[in-house]
């Protein structure tokens, strides 16, 4: 008995710790850059132990405020639509998502900007039930404490966006070879397009099914309201 009251006792602060810790660490990132996440340090992990890749790891955060408004919009216009309605999950996109995952053997992800940014930020991409249950906590954390500018705001500076390329500022100087105050809408469009999966497609290498997408998130683009966060 003494010995389960002991366990219990120790498993009960791990799970304050961690309650704790989480909240904090969300607070503290509502201020200050995020250094580092999770995927960066796998990614660089992955490219040390192997032979046949050198070690990249461009980012270089900037604020919302040296940010062009256009990249905000492609990927609010790409990525999540809903993303001004929502309390970070789409519900209705992910009843559509399960619907059509029953009927063919393609799963179809429903995630928000709000999700991505929760995973990218504290998580590990794997896709198990722990991750997506803390995917979810994290998510409900930084939509109460951040807020739709500060989520915007981090997910441009710290999602994947090509082979040891995170944010928007790395994205910008490395496909157009400038900084991300001064992309188009036709460049923050493409780089949104590559999105899905940044480590196949490149702005640098252009192909009919980028061309198209990037052409549809541009007609989103001037669809949607304009954000009133960037540059």
């Amino acid at each position: 008995m003494r010995f389960l009251k002991r366990v219990g006792r120790f498993l009960l602060k791990l799970v304050l710790g961690f309650f704790a810790l989480s909240i904090l660490s969300v607070f503290l990132f509502k201020f200050v850059p995020v250094p580092m996440t999770p995927l960066m340090l796998i990614r660089t992990f992955e490219q040390a132990t192997d032979e046949k890749q050198s070690i990249k790891l461009s980012k270089d955060w900037v604020p919302a405020s040296e940010i062009s408004k256009h990249a905000f919009q492609a990927v609010y216009a790409a990525e999540d639509q809903n993303f001004l309605n929502h309390h970070g999950f789409d519900w209705k996109a992910m009843e559509k998502a399960w619907e059509q995952n029953k009927k063919g053997k393609r799963i179809k992800g429903a995630s928000t900007i709000s999700q991505q940014t929760a995973k990218n930020v504290f998580l590990w991409p794997a896709r198990t039930y722990l991750r997506k249950g803390l995917e979810a906590y994290f998510t409900v954390l930084i939509e109460l404490i951040w807020g739709k500018e500060r989520i915007l705001e981090v997910y441009l500076n710290v999602i994947e966006m090509g082979p040891g390329i995170y944010g928007i500022e790395a994205a910008a100087q490395t496909y157009f070879g400038k900084t991300a105050s001064e992309l188009n809408r036709a460049e923050a469009a493409m780089i949104a397009a590559i999105l899905p999966n940044p480590r196949k497609w490149s702005p640098k290498k252009l192909t009919t099914y980028l061309k198209g997408r990037q052409s549809w998130i541009l007609k989103q683009m001037g669809n949607l309201n304009q954000l009133p966060v960037g540059k």
